[in-house]
C-alpha cells in the first residue's frame, strides 16, 4: 500500500506540475526527450565516458527488447571482460545481471581467474529464497524478486524452468561456474555499512568504474514501468596499469583469504587507512581515494575532504548531479564559493532533496525541522540559490549519480555519495579527474538533467515547512506555560501519543536509541540504510544487518515512518 500511495503521489504532483507549467504559458515535456539528438563528444582513448540516459546514442535492450537511447553500460562492461586474458576482479553492491554473469563464467571456464564480492544483502542467487522467506522480505526485496522472475521467464508462461533459472539468476551462474564469491561478512563482522563498491578490474590494467549497481533497474529500467529507463548512472573506462594497480590493492583487502581462508579480509573502517593518490593516465591526473576513513582520524584526511579540496578551487561554476548530499561542511564549502561569484547549481534525487538531512534545503535556505530539532550543524544559506532542484526523469528512475563539475575541468564521481555514512562506514571509490574532455561528458550529461528540472521548493514542501514551523512554535510556547501544557496535554492525548513514537525514516541517532535493543552502532547501521534508500514499511528495517522478527515485534507500536 505504501508503494501505491508513493506512486499515486508523484502522480499527482507531475500531474499540478504540468498544470502549472501550462497556465504559465511554458511548455514541458511529459518525459524527457530519450531518442538520440547529439552528436557524441571526443572521447579520451584512455579514459572514456558514457551514461546509460545519453542522448547521443542507442541500443536495444536485451530483456525488453526496446530500442532506446542511451549507452548500453552491461555491454559496456561484457565487452571489457571479455577481453580478459588472465584474471578479472568484480567489487559490486548488486550483482543481478545475467549477460555480465554468462561472460564472467565463460572466462572463468577459460582459465581467467574471477573474484567476485558483493555486499552481504544481496549476496544469495534468486533461486535460493524459499516461498515462506520469499513472503518474509521487505516490500523493496520482493519488487527485486519479481524484476528477476519477469527477467527470467522468457518464455512468459508465468513459470520459471530450471533451464530459465540456470540461464537467468545471476549469482547461480556465478556458482555454478565455481567462481568463488564472498561479501562483507567475511572479515567475521556481520558487516560494514555498506560494501558499495562498483569497479571491475581486468588484466591489473584496465579499471571500470561506475555508479550503477549491476541490476537491470540501474542499467537499463525496471519491468514493472515501461517507461523506466534505468536510474541516471554513469561509467568510465580506463586503460592504465597504476590505477589498476591501486583497485586491485583494494580489492585484495578486502578478498583477504577469499571463501574459506581465514578471516583476514578487511571491510570498512578495518581497512588500514590509505590516503589519497594521485595517477597520470596520458596526459590526465586521476585523484583516486576509497572509503570509509575512521572517525579517530582527522576529517582532512577524509574522501569528504578530497571532494572539499576540488570544489573549494572553483572559480567560475560547480555543477552537481547526486543521489544523497548531507554533508553539512560540503554545503559549508559551497556557499563560500557562491557568495564569491561562482555560479553553484545542484541537482538531488527527488526521494532525498527535501529530507530534514538534505543540504538541498540549505542551499534553497530552508529548514525542515524534525521532532522539532534542528539537524546538527545545519545551515541554511542566507543567500539562497534559484538554481537547485530534481531533473524529469521517466516514470520510475532515480538520479543515481554521484558527479560534480568544477570549472568544467574537473570531475568529482564514483561510487561515494556526498554523506557522512559513505565517508566514515561504506566500501566506496571516488575519483577527481583534472580533464576539460572528460568534463565536457559530465556537463553535458548534468546540462541534459538540468532542462526541464523543477527548481526551489515546491508548494507542496513549502506548506509542510511552514506548518512544522508553526507547530514548533506551539509546542514551544506550551512547553513555557505549564498550565497550557497540561490543557494541550489532556486535550489531546492521541496526538501527544503520536510525537512519541520514533519515526525511522527521520529519526536522530538519540532518539533510535531509545528504541529497545538499540545501541550506537546499530542507530548508525539504520541511518545508513535509510539514507541509501528510505524504508518504505516497518518491515524493511529488516535489511538492516542486526534487526531480526522479533525485534521489529517489539518496536511495532513505538515506531512509524
Amino acid at each position: 500500500m505504501a508503494k501505491l500511495y508513493y506512486a499515486l503521489c508523484r502522480l499527482c504532483w507531475l500531474l499540478l506540475l504540468t498544470i502549472g507549467l501550462a497556465c504559465c504559458g511554458q511548455q514541458e515535456e511529459k518525459q524527457p526527450q530519450l531518442s538520440p539528438s547529439l552528436i557524441p563528444l571526443p572521447q579520451d582513448p584512455l579514459l572514456q565516458v558514457y551514461f546509460n540516459q545519453s542522448l547521443t546514442s542507442s541500443y536495444t535492450e536485451p530483456y525488453r527488447q526496446q530500442t532506446r537511447a542511451g549507452d548500453d553500460l552491461e555491454k559496456l562492461v561484457m565487452e571489457a571482460i571479455a577481453s580478459a586474458q588472465s584474471t578479472v576482479d568484480v567489487a559490486v553492491q548488486e550483482f543481478r545481471l545475467p549477460g555480465v554473469a554468462r561472460v564472467l563464467s565463460d572466462r572463468a571456464r577459460s582459465g581467467i581467474k574471477v573474484r567476485l564480492i558483493v555486499e552481504h544483502m544481496y549476496s544469495r542467487p534468486w533461486s535460493d529464497f524459499s516461498v515462506q522467506e520469499l513472503a518474509k522480505l521487505p516490500e523493496r526485496e520482493r519488487d527485486r524478486y519479481q524484476e528477476f522472475v519477469e527477467l527470467a521467464d522468457t518464455n512468459k508462461d508465468g513459470k520459471l524452468s530450471t533451464d530459465e533459472i540456470n540461464k537467468n539468476d545471476a549469482l547461480l551462474i556465478i556458482k555454478n561456474a565455481g567462481i568463488p564469491i564472498i561479501d562483507d561478512t567475511a572479515d567475521g563482522s556481520k558487516g560494514s555499512g555498506l560494501m558499495h563498491h562498483k569497479f571491475v578490474v581486468i588484466d591489473r590494467k584496465k579499471v571500470i568504474v561506475t555508479s550503477a549497481n549491476f541490476t537491470t533497474s540501474d542499467v537499463h529500467g525496471d519491468f514493472k514501468t515501461p517507461a523506466s529507463r534505468g536510474n541516471a548512472n554513469n561509467l568510465l573506462r580506463i586503460e592504465n596499469a597504476q590505477l589498476a594497480q591501486l583497485f586491485t590493492q583494494e580489492f585484495n583487502i578486502l578478498w583477504g583469504d577469499g571463501p574459506g581462508g581465514k578471516p583476514d579480509s578487511k571491510f570498512g573502517v578495518k581497512k588500514p587507512f590509505r590516503p589519497m593518490q594521485k595517477v597520470k593516465v596520458g596526459d590526465t591526473t586521476v585523484t583516486v581515494q576509497f572509503s570509509p576513513t575512521s572517525k579517530t582520524l582527522p576529517w582532512e584526511k577524509s574522501v569528504n575532504s578530497l571532494i572539499n579540496q576540488n570544489l573549494g578551487i572553483a572559480k567560475k561554476s560547480v555543477n552537481l548531479a547526486l543521489f544523497v548530499f548531507s554533508a553539512q561542511r560540503l554545503a559549508n564549502t559551497l556557499e563560500i564559493e557562491a557568495q564569491r561569484g561562482v555560479a553553484v547549481r545542484a541537482l538531488i534525487d527527488s526521494n532525498f532533496i527535501y529530507r530534514s538531512y538534505s543540504e538541498g534545503l540549505d542551499m534553497m535556505g530552508a529548514t525542515l525541522m524534525e521532532h522539532c530539532q534542528l539537524e546538527a550543524d545545519n545551515r541554511p544559506w542566507k543567500q539562497p540559490l534559484t538554481t537547485v532542484g530534481v531533473p524529469m526523469l521517466p516514470m520510475g528512475d532515480r538520479l543515481h549519480h554521484k558527479f560534480g563539475v568544477v570549472d568544467q575541468n574537473t570531475v568529482i564521481t564514483g561510487s561515494h555519495n556526498w554523506s557522512e555514512a559513505a565517508n566514515h562506514g561504506n566500501d566506496e571509490t571516488l575519483l577527481a579527474i583534472a580533464s576539460p574532455v572528460v568534463a565536457a561528458h559530465f556537463e553535458r550529461e548534468f546540462d541534459r538533467l538540468y532542462k526541464g528540472a523543477i527548481l526551489g521548493i515546491p508548494p507542496r514542501i513549502k506548506q509542510r515547512i511552514d506548518a512544522r514551523k508553526k507547530e514548533c512554535e506551539s509546542v514551544t510556547t506550551s512547553s513555557k506555560s505549564p498550565k497550557l501544557a497540561a490543557k494541550n496535554t489532556a486535550n489531546q492525548p492521541q496526538i501527544a501519543d503520536t510525537k512519541k513514537l520514533v519515526n525511522l525514516n527521520k529519526a536522530s541517532q538519540a532518539e533510535l536509541e531509545t528504541l529497545p535493543g538499540v545501541g550506537p552502532k546499530l542507530a548508525e547501521k539504520i541511518i545508513a540504510a535509510r539514507q541509501q534508500y528510505p524504508f518504505t514499511s516497518v518491515d524493511d528495517v529488516a535489511r538492516v544487518q542486526g534487526i531480526g522478527e522479533k525485534l521489529l515485534d517489539r518496536w511495532r507500536d513505538r515506531v512509524t515512518l
